[in-house]
């Protein structure tokens, strides 16, 4: 029997291996602490919603004239149609409504007032004559006549009265080239890029612009109380002239309100117009401009085309669908294999025109840029919506779920 001594290579083997074994089991156990205790990595999120959309059916196909230029606009919606709706053709009397419009600036009035007098000279009664002599469109006024602001405008819009624009342009800033500049700033201060004025009245045909600027400045126009009444007026009754009547033949028909007619040998038939109707209970108003028609009456083309593009516009506009409910907004992609998306959770409808444009921006949740994990129906963002007609937010949640990280995916990663 053997006592004491060196122990047997036998039992360093063995204690060599459990050495070894534990060391081996600390390192394990150490890898698997810390590959545990990592902090996993957050989803990623990915926003997969295009940035325009587009509502739903199809684009309206306007009437739009054969010629000259149009452009149309649901007020609030947007535009409808247009043709050659930024060149610039010559106004004819359509140049009153800024005439109008910068009087109107310099000398406010309310609804049911009459404003100051203005005396018509001897110069304005000869001026009267001799534009009655060339045919021109014109109010009679005598010398010593006194019109008030509110009958001057009238007599500018219904009967449309070259005169009476000069009579006011000459009142307002004592002469007509300093009124003309004021009409030219004010363009500039409108927006409308394309229009220069020449004359107060129209008749010069270098008092041009576009459609689209004739449809800007009438939301302007229509804007102004006074000038909405005016515009809307069958007939007027002036002191010297009498009842005189508004070239616009069309007021009443198919819900026409408005606004200014236009037509010289230059600039043919002209019709810049609003309507109203009331469309799935919402009360809606069409602005158009209608320029440089023809034909053998070219101010009665430009009326039947701006009822035509009316009862068009209208029909044009119906509930739509923007932004439709379960749109895929995000996905959502976990290192460890499992994905999920996320989903818009009801439907953004209006009134509004089919194939019109939309923007949408999302807006994640606080803290979605480090999610571990998602569950089913949780709120990951918001998705605005701006449209013509307004904007709307709507809730965007997971469709699925995404569960946390597995042990085997954290301790098998490296």
């Amino acid at each position: 029997m053997h006592h004491g001594g060196r122990p047997t290579p036998a039992l360093l083997r063995l204690r060599r291996t459990v050495v070894g074994l534990v060391i081996v089991a600390l390192l394990v156990a150490l890898f698997c602490g810390i590959q545990l205790s990592r902090s996993v990595p957050p989803l990623d999120v990915a926003n997969v919603l295009p940035a325009h959309l587009v509502a739903s059916g199809n684009p309206p196909g306007l009437p739009l004239p054969a010629q000259g230029s149009a452009d149309v606009e649901v007020e609030g919606l947007g535009q409808i149609g247009a043709l050659r709706a930024n060149e610039a053709l010559p106004l004819a009397s359509v140049t009153k409504l800024m005439t109008a419009l910068v009087v109107l600036k310099d000398h406010p009035l309310s609804p049911g007032q009459q404003g100051p007098a203005i005396t018509v000279t001897p110069a304005d009664a000869a001026a009267y004559s001799a534009d009655l002599a060339q045919q021109d469109s014109v109010a009679a006024v005598a010398a010593g006549e006194s019109l008030t602001e509110l009958q001057a405008l009238e007599a500018l819009l219904v009967p449309s009265a070259d005169n009476v624009a000069v009579i006011l342009a000459d009142w307002d800033a004592g002469s007509v080239p300093a009124f003309v500049s004021k009409m030219n700033s004010e363009a500039q201060q409108l927006g409308l890029s394309t229009t220069h004025y020449a004359d107060p009245a129209g008749l010069d045909p270098q008092s041009a612009g576009s459609a689209a600027d004739m449809v800007r400045l009438a939301t302007y126009v229509m804007a102004q109380p006074v000038l909405r009444e005016i515009v809307a007026m069958p007939q007027v009754t002036l002191p010297v002239a009498g009842t005189v009547y508004n070239y616009d033949y069309a007021l009443g028909h198919d819900g026409i309100i408005g606004i200014k007619t236009g037509s010289t040998p230059q600039a043919g038939g002209n019709f810049v117009f609003a309507a109203q109707r009331t469309v799935d209970g919402r009360n809606l108003t069409v602005l158009g401009a209608v320029l440089n028609q023809g034909g053998q009456q070219p101010l009665t083309s430009a009326l039947d085309e701006a009822e035509r593009l009316s009862v068009a516009a209208f029909s044009s506009v119906s509930q739509v669908t923007v932004l439709p409910k379960g749109t895929k907004v995000l996905t959502l992609d976990a290192p460890w294999g499992k994905q999920a998306v996320a989903v818009t959770t009801q439907a953004v409808s209006t009134l509004g025109i089919p194939g019109e444009a939309a923007s949408d921006r999302v807006d994640l949740s606080p803290g979605i840029s480090h999610l571990p994990s998602a569950k089913t129906g949780e709120q990951l963002g918001t998705v605005l919506v701006s449209f013509p007609g307004g904007t709307a937010k709507v809730p965007v949640v997971a469709s699925g779920s995404v569960p946390p990280a597995s042990a085997s995916y954290r301790l098998g990663r490296i």
